[in-house]
């Protein structure tokens, strides 16, 4: 079900921090229910839509706030330090929106963009395909043209937030395609769909993400192919693939954040000084390595961020090696600087799941990284990439 109906008062923020600050303290106050439960979070959305903040990279000539993807990386950062599900909703939204402005032709533009500006499209992705293999730029499902428009028949078993979605960008083999990889993006309302859900969501992590089975059938207009039949390539490789990259790192990099900020807090309270040895070497050696990883990761996100905004060809092997760089190096040193907290302050408080640190959660939800597209398989992708970069240029 959509939460457009679930709207609380306008907000009086202006401000971009200002909005996801508001929906960081809605998310914070109903975070333990939604993670018992694995519930989405509709209240954190619901703020979202009221707040503007789903409009962040709408421009300002269809009502929206008209910002970069340096505004949606901070808005990430800081939404996850309070939870994770919230801001990869939030930032998997915002690579939706980035695709629409950038490929989407004008009618569907002037019907769909100023809708998400006044936060009554919340879009979900759908890209994940049984059989695929993780494969991105290959779909089995078939688009069909017909008289009244492209017939959709889609399954997907991850679609996060899909049950929750007013909209959907959905990818589907071009109408007669003679490959797998002649690929389309095609945009569809929930309106003009029948949407079944297949199974439950109990995950390790990840738990309020919500991201169910569903099945897709429906008609949707012509004009709603995003970008050219059979091109979806060039739209990973423009902004999706380096929205996905950015946006997700951010966030890692914010759960990864709020758990040494909460930590640090513990130990300098009048009860955390009372009970550790703020001397100890292995503690000390353990803060400073979680540090030193959430340091890292921060740099590479913000080098990384300015050389795709500065890059006149982000299809380049060198930049695409740096994004896929990033997300694998993101989710590797974010889980392992939470890892190091759980070993700094032991049993209670990077164990058990009552502590104030979050630890546990953390560590659970940041799990999930190296599998959110496999690093596995970007490691191949850059081992190809790496032999057409023969003079490894670093600028």
């Amino acid at each position: 079900m959509s939460t457009a109906a679930l709207l609380p008062p306008p907000t009086a923020a202006l401000t971009v921090s200002g909005r996801v600050e508001e929906v960081a303290a809605v998310a914070a106050e109903h975070l333990d229910r939604h993670e018992r439960e694995a519930t989405f979070p509709v209240e954190a959305l619901a703020r979202m839509r009221t707040s503007g903040l789903l409009g962040l990279l709408v421009p300002e000539e269809y009502g929206g706030l008209g910002g970069t993807p340096a505004d949606v990386t901070r808005a990430g950062t800081a939404l996850a330090r309070v939870d994770l599900s919230v801001a990869m909703i939030f930032v998997m939204h915002c690579q939706q929106v980035a695709a629409l402005v950038r490929f989407g032709n004008r009618r569907l533009s002037e019907e769909l963009l100023p809708e998400i500006a006044a936060g009554r499209q919340y879009l979900a992705s759908v890209t994940t395909e049984s059989g695929t293999g993780g494969h991105l730029l290959t779909s089995q499902a078939a688009l069909a043209s017909q008289e009244d428009g492209l017939a959709i028949d889609r399954f997907a078993p991850i679609v996060t937030g899909g049950e929750h979605a007013d909209g959907f960008l959905v990818t589907m083999q071009s109408p007669g395609a003679t490959s797998p990889h002649q690929v389309s993006l095609v945009y569809a309302h929930r309106d003009q769909l029948q949407i079944e859900r297949s199974g439950d969501w109990q995950p390790l992590g990840m738990r309020s993400s919500h991201s169910v089975a569903l099945r897709l059938s429906g008609t949707v207009p012509a004009h709603h192919v995003v970008g050219e039949h059979g091109d979806f390539r060039t739209i990973v490789t423009t902004v999706f693939g380096p929205m996905a990259h950015l946006g997700w790192s951010a966030c890692w990099l914010g759960t990864a954040a709020g758990a040494l900020s909460r930590v640090v807090k513990l130990l300098r309270s009048p009860r955390g000084r009372g009970r550790a040895d703020l001397d100890s070497e292995l503690l000390l050696t353990r803060l400073s390595r979680a540090r030193q990883r959430i340091d890292t990761v921060h740099a590479l996100l913000e080098h990384t961020r300015a050389t795709v905004a500065e890059a006149p060809d982000v299809s380049a092997p060198r930049v695409q090696l740096l994004l896929n760089g990033l997300k694998i190096t993101a989710a590797e040193e974010c889980y392992r600087a939470v890892d190091d907290l759980v070993d700094a302050v032991g049993m209670r408080h990077g164990y058990l799941k009552d502590s104030p640190t979050r630890l546990e959660q953390s560590l659970r939800d940041l799990r999930s990284a190296a599998l959110n597209y496999s690093n596995d398989r970007l490691h191949l992708v850059d081992g190809k990439l790496a032999l057409l970069d023969s003079e490894v240029r670093l600028d």
